[in-house]
């Protein structure tokens, strides 16, 4: 028994000396065992899809201590709760996966604005080390934020706590579906789990590229979000590319002011509107690095449908859900 107890304090304190470095690997959601929806993963999975509704307005009203009109939504946040339930496309679901939208991509707008692929592999053990770079990231396909990342290789292979806890973390998130840590997000439900690793794409000072989100609406681009992270500031733009004050978060950490438009952007906005037809809402994130545009995600319930907009900016709720038309995209 006392052996057992210098064991776990040992370990205890193997956790504490490791945790800055777990960190700085560890990027994602749900990562320490707590993940962001309002029920229990298991509940979700063998919850029956014709209950969905009713326990999307409670999911809704915790989340959001409003009541949700599933009927007449009119808010962005309400019509994205709609979508989650009623326009679930098996599309949706493909275009959802890390690595079966890259078909998409290549043929809808050309495999050059595609991020390099390393390797794809079905469980961590298959992971090839020895090709791999010194800086890459492993991802996997079915999930948000499920990844980690390796600025040294060589650090990192002979960390032997951090090369266990990561093996263990991706291979859990294999086992699972990241449907059951999000509020009714139904096109993660049915992707096929598998690893994705790419190189680390980013300037010789470490800095991540410069990021765009287009907000399509009806298949139109509408609403365009840039974040430069050498100035650290958030832009948002409108579909005349004027500056506009907008923020869709109390909690989010950047800066927000008025910047000129990334000279690649109105391309990446014209990509968009290709890669947006036919959805009633998709948000396409794209990332420059080295001057060159690469398509990062398509996203179709942004945020899962909850904009915590500051006090002065709630009107754009019901703005933005104007713009969209759940009958169809005429």
């Amino acid at each position: 028994m006392f052996k057992k107890i210098l064991n776990l304090i040992d370990y205890i304190f193997s956790i504490k000396k490791d945790s800055s470095q777990l960190r700085n690997y560890i990027k994602e959601r749900g990562a320490w065992g707590f993940g962001s929806s309002v029920y229990n993963y298991y509940f979700m999975l063998e919850l029956n899809e014709k209950d969905y509704p009713q326990y999307l307005k409670k999911a809704y009203y915790i989340q959001t201590h409003k009541k949700l009109n599933l009927k007449h939504p009119k808010t962005l946040s309400e019509k994205i709760q709609w979508l989650k339930i009623y326009d679930n496309l098996p599309i949706k679901t493909e275009l959802t996966d890390k690595v079966l939208v890259r078909n998409y991509i290549k043929n809808i707008i050309g495999e050059e604005y595609l991020k390099p692929v390393l390797q794809i592999c079905d469980n961590f053990e298959e992971i090839d080390f020895t090709r791999l770079p010194n800086r890459f990231i492993v991802k996997c396909n079915h999930g948000c934020k499920w990844q980690f990342v390796v600025k040294d290789k060589e650090d990192y292979l002979s960390n032997k706590f951090i090369m266990s806890y990561t093996k263990k973390m991706i291979n859990n998130w294999l086992r699972q579906t990241f449907f059951g840590w999000s509020d009714f997000e139904t096109q993660y439900k049915s992707i096929v789990p598998k690893i994705i690793i790419e190189p680390m794409l980013c300037s010789e000072n470490h800095r991540q590229p410069y990021e765009i989100e287009i907000f399509c609406f009806n298949s139109k681009p509408q609403i365009f979000k840039t974040y430069n992270n050498e100035t650290e500031v958030n832009s948002v733009f409108d579909k005349n590319y004027n500056n506009i004050d907008l923020k869709f978060s109390y909690i989010e950490h950047h800066k927000y002011g008025a910047e000129k438009p990334h000279q690649l952007l109105e391309t990446a906005v014209n990509l968009s509107k290709k890669l947006a037809k036919d959805f009633k809402l998709v948000r396409v994130d794209w990332f420059i690095h080295n001057n060159k545009l690469y398509f990062n995600e398509m996203t179709f319930t942004p945020n899962s449908g909850y904009f915590y907009f500051p006090e002065e900016y709630k009107k754009w709720d019901k703005k933005l859900g104007n713009m969209i038309n759940l009958k169809g995209n005429d």
